[in-house]
């Protein structure tokens, strides 16, 4: 759910898509479809005050007729509006709105929430109810896709169909036009592999005829890694951590029920696009070159991705450009190497009141996999996120990690913090790189947003499908959800799956 938030990739995201080969993906063709998908509801005039947000977010760019429900509660406080006035006063202060996909510093991004409701908002609630109307709706539940039925005609695949298992029997559903998988970017992988599409070798292990040899399949596996550090509150400021006590819970759940609004209602989280930076500020051209040049300038970097490198160099390159994302969030946070759940990591463990602040690498260099483990669609693929593979990453997010400390010893958001409580304690020596290395390892954990294991790119270049989203070798079969992506783009992925999907319903549709 990433907390509702829906943050917008930068143009620079969607012009690398462009660039590596897919005609029609570029910013300005999908920034039409970054609108289509919500209706924006402007804040209360207080609400926009504490944030300034009517500084950089304009109702009239924001999208004023899609299903889903885009909107900024009543929820923030001193330390959202410390937050914007602390990245001013370090030169990171933006006057462009975020859907635009040209800001650079701090800013609060809205959450997919309705503002008469206070429901969070999403797909299946707010798409749907005009199309479930519709006769050739049906909607299957309890049902698992085994794989994509293919048969060969005229030297082309044809996809016939797909087998599904209910609770009760296994059955066949025609196609009458096309199959399109949606299945994210672990189980669309798995499905195409179930299928006959992937690596022959391993299809060929798992005794699964092969239809189309592609080894890319489930390949070129992106994720936000990120890392972060917790900072005790000052006594006279709260934090989420409250609601480590039972009553706190249930007074608040009561106050939602009734009023739909409080706590209960939207996550406060702010944001901040920033260059890449070190404990100094933005790293100089020159010392970025240097770095680059050492990992990346040798002879073992396959030529596929090569041509993405090529693209994440140009962005660290341009200090007007956004490859670091910070993000702050009102509670405390447990990462490290036995905290394996989310219900971990969430645990409120320090009995203080903290937040915490996280660093995300918005373009990482690692590339991870996920495959099938069996020829049954029951038994869970093998996911690999990689993190940390390629040494730029280590070597970038620990240098991000220095310059939260200037974000923390600057206010006013240094006045709303204890001076020097932080968790990790270790997290105190941040100006040593190779130490800042060591908690990056250590608080290390995914962002949950997986992309790219069906990469839209040329064939050659690695890719499953193509720039009309169909499967390479395949006449009528097309994925449509975040393996696509050719690059894992800035930010929260949700705002990217929902314009993906809208450009895909028009492909779809133009080709009917």
């Amino acid at each position: 759910m990433n907390f509702s938030v829906a943050v917008y990739p930068t143009a620079s995201d969607f012009e690398s898509w462009k660039a590596l080969g897919n005609a029609g993906w570029g910013a300005e063709d999908m920034a039409p479809y970054l609108r289509k998908f919500h209706t924006y509801t402007p804040p209360s005039e207080a609400t926009a005050e504490l944030l300034d947000i009517n500084r950089y977010m304009k109702t009239e760019n924001q999208g004023s007729d899609g299903p889903v429900p885009v909107s900024l509660p009543d929820v923030y406080g001193e330390f959202n509006k410390a937050w914007d006035k602390t990245f001013a006063q370090l030169g990171w202060q933006t006057d462009a709105d975020p859907i635009q996909g040209q800001n650079l510093g701090a800013f609060t991004s809205p959450l997919t929430l309705d503002a008469k409701t206070g429901k969070r908002g999403y797909a299946a609630a707010y798409y749907t109810p005009e199309v479930a109307a519709r006769k050739n709706l049906r909607l299957l539940t309890e049902t698992t896709v085994e794989h994509v039925l293919l048969a060969q005609e005229d030297g082309d695949v044809i996809a016939r169909g797909v087998q599904v298992k209910s609770q009760d029997n296994i059955y066949q559903i025609a196609a009458k036009k096309e199959v399109i998988l949606c299945g994210g970017s672990l189980n669309t992988p798995q499905l195409l592999e179930l299928s006959g599409i992937g690596n022959a070798d391993l299809l060929k292990s798992h005794n699964i005829p092969v239809i189309i040899d592609n080894p890319a399949v489930g390949e070129n596996l992106q994720d936000h890694a990120l890392s972060t550090i917790n900072f005790e509150v000052a006594d006279n400021q709260v934090s989420g951590d409250i609601m480590r006590n039972p009553d706190v819970v249930q007074a608040l759940i009561k106050l939602y029920e009734e009023t739909h609004g409080g706590p209960l209602s939207g996550m406060p989280l702010s944001m901040a696009y920033l260059p890449f930076v070190d404990g100094k500020g933005a790293v100089p051209k020159e010392q970025i070159d240097n770095l680059l040049s050492t990992h990346l300038d040798n002879e073992n970097v396959p030529a596929n991705l090569r041509v993405q490198y090529d693209h994440l160099r140009e962005i660290l390159l341009q200090n007007d450009d956004a490859s670091s994302h910070y993000l702050y969030m009102p509670l405390q946070l447990q990462m490290n190497a036995d905290k394996t759940t989310l219900s971990d990591v969430l645990a409120k463990i320090l009995p203080e009141n903290y937040i915490c602040v996280l660093v995300l690498n918005s373009h990482p260099f690692s590339r991870g996999s996920v495959h099938i483990s069996s020829g049954k669609s029951e038994d869970k693929p093998t996911y690999d996120p990689n993190f940390l593979s390629h040494p730029l990453d280590l070597e970038i997010m620990a240098r991000q990690l220095q310059f939260l400390d200037r974000v923390v010893e600057t206010a006013p958001f240094s006045t709303l913090l204890k001076p020097g409580k932080r968790m990790p304690e270790q997290a105190k020596n941040l100006s040593n790189l190779d130490y800042a290395k060591e908690i990056v390892k250590e608080r290390l954990f995914t962002c949950f947003h997986p992309a790219g294991s069906c990469a839209m790119l040329p064939k050659e270049s690695g890719g499953v499908v193509d720039s009309e989203l169909k499967v390479y070798g395949t006449k009528n079969l097309r994925v449509v959800d975040a393996s696509i992506f050719p690059l894992e783009p800035n930010g929260n992925i949700q705002a990217a799956v929902y314009a993906v999907a809208e450009k895909a319903a028009d492909l779809i549709s133009a080709r009917s």
